[in-house]
């Protein structure tokens, strides 16, 4: 048996299956199982990934797709809020020189009224 197996395989005229060419298809058909485990090891991983994120997100703890939005809205509100707290302070001042401006007129009407 072995020393047919060491023998050279000649192709067969009548197209007949030989030893060699069993053995080629077999290591041919062990080389793409191998390929195809290894492609569908790199599926489960990426669909593992992708369902994490998912679950990530759907827990509410990831953060949400539309960030970049948020943080310009963040920033728009923060430009918006600098510019009120801005107009506060100049209608506070405005506001206290109408008070200083209006003790003094009633210091003053208060002076100018004679007193019986």
């Amino acid at each position: 048996m072995h020393a047919l197996a060491a023998q050279p395989s000649r192709p067969s005229a009548k197209g007949e299956v030989t030893r060699a060419s069993l053995q080629a298809d077999l290591h041919a058909a062990q080389s793409r199982c191998a390929r195809l485990a290894t492609r569908v090891k790199q599926l489960e991983r990426r669909l593992s990934e992708l369902m994490g994120e998912q679950t990530w997100r759907d827990s509410g703890l990831g953060a949400p797709e539309d960030i970049h939005q948020l943080h310009q809205r963040i920033t728009s509100l923060e430009s918006e809020v600098a510019d009120v707290r801005i107009q506060l302070g100049e209608r506070t001042e405005e506001l206290n020189a109408a008070r200083l401006a209006n003790r003094e007129l009633l210091t003053r009407l208060n002076l100018e009224r004679p007193t019986n």
